[in-house]
């Protein structure tokens, strides 16, 4: 993974740099898709560090995508990330892409949008330090004037500046994402979504009545460097949203 300019690798906890060294090593290679790696031993001796390290550091690439866990025999080099949520031109796609590709009406209404210090957790996933600035903002996603959902987007601000002061009420997040310099082209995203019980603030967003379930949708998106530079949790009406994905070996 190619190291973000803008953040001191040192700052990083000890695993994740030995992950990039790791994922670094694998790209020189280019290792096929199922190779199998040394075993932990052998790496904690070539990395000189030690195996809870470099489990660590193995987890951390799982997550990525990068290697897979094999159940009493190791870890091995996954298949090529697909992009969740992309279009065919293979790039992730946004609320506002997927609106004007289907034809539909899109609008965002903005509730909350300011810059604060990350925290740990949100640093570690997004390869910040703690206390960066980070670009917060909460919106109501709406569909030919029907609310589908509410929307919680956390970015490091560094990645693009300009989203402090931009209207998000007129703006793609991802158009402005494209625009920044060096452009943060959002190019694959680790995508989870599990169906809960809509909290009452959920309820009187997204303007529910009834036993209507909501899908509650967490997205780790990474740049063209691999690179993690949103991330963001979303929260459809059940009643209005179905999510569909294509699942390839």
């Amino acid at each position: 993974m190619a190291t973000n300019p803008l953040i001191d690798p040192e700052a990083l906890p000890l695993y994740l740099r030995l992950a990039d060294r790791i994922e670094t090593d694998l790209r020189a290679i280019d290792g096929a898709d199922g190779a199998r790696l040394p075993s932990e031993r052998q790496l904690a001796e070539r990395y000189e560090a030690s195996r809870v390290t470099i489990r660590a550091a193995l987890g951390e690439l799982r997550e990525r995508g990068i290697l897979v866990s094999l159940p009493a025999r190791g870890w091995a080099i996954a298949a090529a990330p697909k992009s969740r949520g992309a279009g065919t031109d293979g790039r992730v796609m946004g609320f506002t892409d997927l609106a004007q590709q289907r034809g539909q009406r899109m609008r965002s209404e903005v509730l909350s949008a300011a810059v604060r210090p990350a925290t740990v957790r949100e640093a570690e996933l997004l390869h910040t330090v703690a206390g960066a600035d980070l670009f917060e903002m909460h919106r109501l996603r709406y569909l030919n004037d029907l609310v589908i959902a509410v929307e919680h987007n956390r970015l490091p601000l560094a990645v693009a500046p300009a989203l402090a002061g931009t209207d998000f009420t007129r703006r793609s997040l991802y158009d402005v994402l494209r625009e920044a310099t060096p452009k943060q082209q959002p190019h694959y995203a680790d995508y989870s979504v599990e169906a809960r019980i809509a909290t009452d603030q959920e309820r009187t967003q997204l303007d529910i009545s009834g036993p209507v379930p909501i899908l509650a949708a967490t997205q780790l998106t990474f740049n063209q460097e691999a690179v993690p530079i949103e991330l963001t949790i979303q929260a459809y009406r059940g009643d209005r949203y179905t999510f569909r994905a294509s699942i390839t070996d």
